[in-house]
């Protein structure tokens, strides 16, 4: 028999991301909810070395630390862009994918042409989805010494095009199609998005078991 998921009872939580884009993602898809969000900017938590294997493993890895360190439960969020006929990649290297050594880092348009590059060079077929590992985690206490955290996995298929559209979203949003419609991430609105996005769909999981 599966355990029942812990409930989220407070009123606040952290953001465990330094990411602005997610932030705004994440606090917006909150707010329904009646949760007051702090990121983990505006607590000047430090950034985790993320070494896990999967997009769980370094969502629980974020949100652990942020939770024990600043004492409040922690929502982390790991994700990014595979394409299968580039043997997954980015995958969970989307970030580092995305720094140009030009300037050492994070452009989003040169991780998009550098990606363009590596599709045209092999002749890969355009598919992709994005995939989104939420992990809730709650600091270590009496009663749990070594914390608790849930987590959840969406995903959001569709191919990449070129040359990139769109200026709303974050990362590779501009390049990215979902099935089904005829406009990418970058030029879709943020309340669409929200409602379809792989962040969406690992969110409806995580309010179903974890706040409803």
């Amino acid at each position: 028999m599966i355990a029942a998921a812990r409930k989220f009872t407070g009123e606040k939580l952290v953001v465990a991301s330094h990411n602005a884009g997610k932030v705004r993602e994440i606090s917006a898809l909150m707010l329904p909810f009646g949760v007051a969000t702090l990121s983990a900017a505006e607590l000047d938590l430090p950034e985790p070395i993320e070494d896990g294997d999967s997009f769980i493993a370094n969502g629980e890895l974020k949100a652990r630390s942020a939770a024990n360190i600043s004492g409040l439960v922690s929502l982390a969020d790991d994700s990014g862009l595979v394409v299968p006929s580039l043997g997954g990649k980015p995958g969970i290297h989307s970030a580092r994918w995305a720094v140009n050594p030009a300037s050492n880092q994070r452009d989003f348009a040169y991780g998009m042409a550098k990606l363009e590059e590596e599709l045209q060079k092999r002749d890969g077929a355009r598919t992709a989805y994005f995939a989104c590992a939420l992990s809730l985690a709650w600091p270590a206490d009496e009663g749990c010494p070594e914390g608790h955290v849930e987590s959840f996995e969406g995903r959001a298929y569709g191919s990449l095009v070129w040359p990139v559209r769109g200026e709303n979203g974050f990362g590779y949003d501009p390049m990215f199609q979902p099935d089904g419609y005829d406009i990418t991430f970058g030029e879709m609105a943020a309340a669409r998005k929200h409602e379809i996005s792989h962040r969406a769909q690992a969110f409806k999981k995580l309010i179903k078991a974890c706040f409803e």
